[in-house]
C-alpha cells in the first residue's frame, strides 16, 4: 500500500469497534506483529530510545525520524509516531517537526502536552492548545489530511492526575484539530468510561501497559476505540534479556534458555 492508502486505511479504523495498535521497536518486532494480523502498529518513544542504549525522550528527532521512516516502510500496515513533544515548545517549532514527521510516510502521529520537565510538567492550557493547532495545520499544508491526529495529555502519567483538567484538555484539543485523543495513565474503568463519555463521539486511545484483568473485550464495552501498549513489549523482551543475563552473571546458570524460540523459526519467519 502507497502511504495515502495506509492512512486511509488508518482513518477507516478509527470510525467504529476497537483494535489493538501494538507497539514494536524494531523492524524484526514490527514485521513479526504484522504477521501475527494486527491492523496497524504504532512506534514507541521509550521502547525505540532504550534500544539504543538512551533515556526515554534522549533520542534526537533526526533519530526519530529515520526511526519512523524505517518502521513504515518495513510493514504494509499503517503506522502511527509516537512523536513525543514535537521536539520543540513553541507552535511553530512543533509545526515544522510534524511537517517531517509526515514525509516518512507514517499514517498517523501522536502529539504530547508534556513538557519535559517533570517539575512542571504540563505546558500551560493556552500553548498546548496552540501547539495542537499548529500541528494540524502543519499536517494539512504538508498534504497529510488523511493522516490521524492524535493528542495527548500527560496528566496521569506525569503525577497530575486531574480528570477534570485533562477531560478539559481533551475537548480543547478536538476542537483544535486532534482526530484522537489520548490520555495515559488512566487505568480503571470508571476512569476509562469518564473520559471515553466526556469526549464522545472522539475516538479514544487506551495505554495498556500493565496486567489489569482488563481484557480486549472489557476495554472494547467501555467505548476505547484504539488500544496501544507502549513501550511495554519492549519491555517484555528487555525483562527477560536482563533475567537471562543475570543469571548467566549472578549463577553461571544458562537455564533461561529452556523453551526459547529458535533461531530455525525466526529464519523461517523472515525469509
Amino acid at each position: 500500500m502507497t502511504p495515502s492508502d495506509k492512512r486511509r486505511t488508518f482513518r477507516a479504523l478509527h470510525e467504529s469497534g476497537c483494535f489493538v495498535i501494538p507497539n514494536p521497536w524494531n523492524v524484526g518486532s514490527a514485521r513479526y506483529l504484522q504477521g501475527l494480523g494486527f491492523k496497524a502498529l504504532a512506534t514507541t518513544s521509550s521502547g525505540f530510545a532504550h534500544s539504543q542504549g538512551l533515556a526515554d525522550g534522549a533520542v534526537p528527532r533526526e533519530s526519530m525520524l529515520a526511526h519512523c521512516r524505517k518502521i513504515a516502510s518495513a510493514v504494509d500496515v499503517p503506522v502511527n509516531a509516537d512523536f513525543e513533544g514535537g521536539y520543540a515548545d513553541d507552535p511553530e517549532g512543533v509545526a515544522e517537526s510534524v511537517r517531517l514527521c509526515v514525509e516518512t510516510g507514517v499514517a498517523g502521529l501522536s502529539i504530547e502536552d508534556f513538557t519535559g520537565n517533570d517539575a512542571d510538567p504540563l505546558y500551560v492550557f493556552d500553548l498546548a492548545v496552540a501547539r495542537v493547532k499548529a500541528a494540524r495545520k502543519a499536517i494539512d499544508a504538508a498534504g497529510g489530511g488523511d493522516l490521524v491526529f492524535t493528542a495527548r495529555s500527560e496528566g496521569f502519567i506525569k503525577a497530575r492526575p486531574d480528570m477534570a483538567e485533562t477531560i478539559r484538555r481533551l475537548k480543547a484539543f478536538a476542537d483544535a484539530g486532534a482526530d484522537c485523543l489520548y490520555a495515559p495513565g488512566i487505568r480503571t474503568p470508571e476512569q476509562i468510561e469518564t473520559i471515553v463519555k466526556a469526549v464522545a463521539p472522539m475516538p479514544v486511545n487506551l495505554l495498556m501497559s500493565s496486567a489489569s484483568g482488563l481484557t480486549v473485550k472489557d476495554i472494547a464495552g467501555l467505548g476505547v476505540r484504539r488500544i496501544s501498549v507502549g513501550g511495554t513489549l519492549a519491555r517484555v523482551a528487555m525483562h527477560a534479556f536482563i533475567k537471562s543475563a543475570s543469571e548467566i552473571a549472578n549463577n553461571g546458570e544458562f537455564d533461561s534458555f529452556a523453551g526459547v524460540v529458535s533461531n530455525a523459526e525466526l529464519n523461517k519467519f523472515f525469509t
